[in-house]
């Protein structure tokens, strides 16, 4: 639980509840980071152009990068 309340979806703008609908389709549930990034619509694309570019970079095996991703997960804590 993060000490900010994420924007919720009926208060969230166009953009951002196409965001919503997308971050929900590929995890499977709303990711509160996006919600908090949210408040902010400039750090919300910056954010969603980064994984974009992450999740199409092809130098690195996909197995390798969802290891990565996990290990960097696990030391910080995070839960995503």
């Amino acid at each position: 639980m993060s000490r900010i309340a994420g924007v919720e979806p009926k208060k969230a703008g166009l953009f951002t509840r196409l965001a919503y609908f997308l971050a929900r389709k590929k995890v499977g549930q709303l990711p509160e980071p996006l919600t908090i990034y949210a408040h902010n619509p400039w750090v919300m694309r910056a954010y969603g152009a980064y994984e974009m570019a992450s999740q199409r970079a092809t130098d690195v095996d996909t197995r390798l990068k969802v290891l990565a991703s996990i290990k960097a997960g696990s030391l910080v804590g995070c839960p995503w």
